[in-house]
């Protein structure tokens, strides 16, 4: 069976580990670039990026196309942006900025139809085939998305146990620059204090059976993510990504043209 044919959250619970990029740019084609890479999946930034939902509907189809999950991160832990984001289509949600044990319920509550959550049915959606395919489809849902919590403050590492034992939490994804915004230390990521938080996580994960993700800004860090045992990878943003590559190019132009006019 291809990852195309198995669900990303079947491959999580498999054991597997899983590699996605964060998308910030607004562009189908651009995705499509992407997942012809073999990338597993990729995130939406619909929090810090430019997205719109009419946009994250294109987005989602070309990764589809391309044979890639696609998961759209939330702004907020609401149940009408959590909605529309399952409705067009994504395979899951990450939500920002959770503290407690309430709040990772409720995000299950809003990602699942009943009777697991209380997310609006609507049999005439993209995610819903629109009407063609309707019988099983709630329950293939409810299977099939994958939840993903942000953990991302001092407040919501003291609550990781509780948020992990709860029935439909998927990923337990710790945000390495925001929790070093919070311990006072910002940009800090590689900080002994958050390092341990991540292995911390991923021991609590693997008693739960649940898988811990986070971010990592370059290839050294994301090294060091899979030697603590994260599973629910991601690298870079599309943004940085590219504007990092072309000033790598653009830098060894300018020495190499600083010496041929010295």
């Amino acid at each position: 069976m291809t990852k195309t044919e198995k669900s990303l959250k079947q491959r999580l619970k498999n054991g597997d580990i899983v590699f996605g990029v964060w998308n910030s740019i607004p562009s189908s084609t651009l995705v499509d670039v992407i997942g012809s890479s073999g990338i597993d999946f990729i995130v939406i930034d619909a929090e810090h990026g430019p997205v719109g939902m009419e946009t994250a509907e294109d987005l989602v189809r070309a990764a589809q196309v391309s044979g890639m999950s696609s998961l759209i991160r939330v702004s907020t832990n609401e149940a009408p942006l959590i909605l529309r984001a399952l409705d067009i289509g994504a395979h899951g949600v990450q939500v920002p900025h959770i503290t407690t044990k309430e709040e990772a319920k409720q995000v299950v509550r809003f990602a699942k139809y009943y009777p697991q959550g209380v997310r609006g049915f609507s049999p005439f959606t993209r995610a819903a085939s629109y009407g063609i395919q309707t019988k099983g489809y709630t329950k293939k849902a409810n299977d099939e998305t994958l939840v993903v919590v942000n953990i991302e403050g001092k407040e919501g590492t003291k609550n990781i146990e509780d948020i992990a034992g709860i029935a439909g939490i998927d990923v337990i994804f710790i945000g390495p620059y925001d929790l070093s915004q919070s311990l006072g230390k910002p940009g800090e990521v590689r900080d002994s204090e958050i390092i341990d938080t991540i292995k911390r996580t991923v021991a609590i994960a693997d008693k739960h059976g649940i898988a811990c993700g986070s971010f990592a800004p370059d290839e050294s860090y994301l090294e060091l993510l899979i030697e603590c045992g994260v599973r629910y990878l991601t690298y870079m943003v599309d943004t940085a990504f590219i504007a990092k590559a072309y000033k790598k190019v653009f830098d060894s132009f300018c020495k190499n043209k600083e010496r041929r006019e010295s």
